[in-house]
């Protein structure tokens, strides 16, 4: 008896098959040996979570509210959370209501949202020239043409904004304005003056990222894009309690101008219909009941110490000829390696040493830069970064 062989199921879609997978999570999952000192992964310092806190506030309402944190919920989010975060977000000076948020699974979510509601296939996205990885992903997914904007030491440079813009015609500029994913910089306030100006003469959207903002320990901050004349009407500002809280608990928001919180919330409802009922419920109770900014202020100290300890020791880690700039926060520093230095090359070397970093290549949208790296160095106290230093040396 002859049998028909069976077919074979259909292809994947073309964005499955044309994204790769992040090569910064490939990395990770190389250097989870515990021996390994890692400057490679963007990761807070577990040591500094807030976990008695945390449990505090899950115990809480789990006791008094339980048939209702353990229910399903409102795509918005948790009314009280929203309430705690357009409160800090106004008291840092953008006046924020609860209709402006919505609550998102991490900032991450927020980002798939937009590129859900605002790109069709063929779009065309701005992004800084290196860029968040995940975020190249995530346009990839959308289909959109993604196109570099030249930086320097101070991110995206105006007047190649203002060229690419009149040119390309995009309908979205995505920015990480401080403390940027993956090399650290801040962009000033009259380069935030000058992307709005560009923004509304030529009429796009400003997807502004903030992860990274609330861990600044040295200098003057800077007013998110969203705050200033001419930008209010068409900047996005995303956010996440991941760096200030705990990654764990994949929280984050998106603060949408008129007419575009709607579409948004619709897109999430097809994503994921909310956001964990009980997760949010015990951010809103801790925010309540312990005070986030005492807590921040402690993370920050311990990360400035960190990161003048990483400071310290390059001149004697990097070849000769190695440049790195001096963040006054965040989480990364941005080093380029000597003419005829492939990062990508010595970290097969690296991890032989038990130590490792993320080339740089991966994070730029055209022409990489093979001989950049980031290192991190959030996930180490100042004796690990010297030790991971010390092996850095023998691969160099």
């Amino acid at each position: 008896m002859m049998t028909t062989p069976a077919a074979a199921p259909p292809a994947l879609a073309a964005r499955a098959r044309e994204v790769g997978a992040s090569p910064v999570r490939e990395i990770l999952a190389l250097t989870a040996r515990p021996e390994v000192i890692s400057f490679a992964g963007g990761l807070p310092a577990p040591e500094l979570f807030d976990a008695e806190g945390i449990r505090a506030a899950y115990d809480r309402v789990l006791a008094e509210q339980p048939g209702t944190v353990l229910q399903y919920s409102t795509t918005e989010g948790d009314p009280a959370l929203r309430a705690a975060v357009a409160g800090r977000l106004t008291a840092r000076g953008l006046p924020t209501k609860v209709g402006d948020l919505l609550v998102t699974g991490g900032s991450q979510q927020g980002l798939a949202l937009l590129a859900t509601v605002l790109l069709d296939p063929g779009d065309v996205v701005l992004v800084e020239n290196p860029t968040y990885l995940a975020a190249l992903q995530c346009f990839g997914f959308a289909g959109a043409r993604v196109v570099p904007v030249p930086t320097d030491d101070d991110g995206v440079t105006p007047a190649a904004l203002d060229e690419l813009v009149a040119r390309e015609r995009p309908k979205l500029l995505y920015l990480v304005p401080n403390f940027q994913n993956p090399t650290g910089r801040t962009l000033p306030l009259a380069r935030r003056h000058a992307v709005a100006e560009v923004a509304a003469r030529h009429g796009l959207w400003i997807a502004e990222d903030d992860p990274y903002g609330e861990l600044r320990f040295e200098g003057r901050g800077e007013p998110w894009i969203a705050a200033l004349d001419g930008a209010a009407d068409r900047t996005i500002l995303l956010g996440s309690f991941s760096k200030i809280m705990a990654p764990g608990l994949r929280l984050g928001w998106l603060r949408a101008p008129a007419g575009l919180g709607r579409p948004c919330v619709i897109a999430k409802q097809a994503a994921d219909l909310h956001t964990s009922t009980v997760d949010q419920a015990a951010a809103a109770r801790y925010l309540a009941d312990r005070d986030l900014d005492a807590h921040l202020a402690l993370v920050r100290t311990a990360y400035r110490a960190r990161r003048d300890a990483l400071l310290a020791g390059l001149p004697a880690a990097l070849p000769a000829g190695s440049t790195w700039n001096r963040p006054e926060g965040g989480m990364f520093l941005w080093v380029r390696l000597p003419e005829g230095h492939d990062a990508t090359a010595l970290l097969r070397t690296a991890i032989t040493h038990d130590v490792a970093y993320v080339p740089g290549a991966p994070f730029f949208a055209a022409a990489p830069d093979a001989r950049t790296l980031r290192m991190s160095f959030t996930a180490h106290p100042p004796a690990g970064i010297a030790a991971g230093l010390a092996r850095l040396a023998k691969v160099f």
